[in-house]
């Protein structure tokens, strides 16, 4: 708890660092899709008969986040927001403190690699919280529109296992 109440006053007082840049702030607002391998992945469908997909749709999350950047290629945020995860009859909301790095690859495109570490907290299931992390890797457009993929990680104990996560694939729209 003492590293993200010091992460929050860094974000939100060290505009003097970045005085250089008219604006040196960024909000983003991101929508995912989480993943979760088929058990019956191969097999025929007997009424279509196709087969069974490897991956199927397993939850749904969005999250907010406000920071500061440098020229839009290192960043530090606050970050919060819903994950619902299906399979586990669990909605989460975490709440952890955002590194990006966004250097460019091209004049209109660059590779990003977001790092997220805090706190979870399991809604609806008394006093249940745990550490939260997360990495996503994705590609960030001209338009500051981000395509990515996420590798979420909740450890508190849910249906006698230790920890949950999930892989998810989401957008981002960025305002610099």
């Amino acid at each position: 708890m003492k590293l993200l109440k010091t992460l929050l006053f860094i974000v939100l007082f060290s505009g003097s660092l970045f005085a250089q840049d008219k604006k040196f702030t960024y909000v983003q607002f991101d929508v995912t899709l989480a993943f979760t391998g088929n058990p019956k992945s191969g097999e025929v469908d007997e009424y279509t008969n196709k087969k069974e997909p490897w991956l199927i749709p397993d939850g749904i999350g969005t999250k907010l986040g406000y920071g500061v950047h440098y020229k839009k290629w290192v960043g530090l945020g606050i970050h919060g927001g819903l994950n619902w995860d299906w399979s586990n009859k669990l909605v989460v909301a975490p709440v952890f403190a955002n590194f990006r790095l966004s250097p460019k690859i091209s004049d209109e495109t660059r590779i990003t690699l977001q790092l997220g570490l805090g706190k979870a907290i399991a809604l609806g299931r008394g006093n249940l919280t745990g550490d939260y992390k997360k990495i996503s890797l994705g590609i960030q457009n001209d338009d500051d529109i981000l395509l990515f993929i996420e590798l979420n990680h909740y450890a508190f104990p849910i249906n006698n296992q230790r920890d949950s996560g999930n892989i998810s694939l989401g957008i981002s729209l960025i305002s610099f």
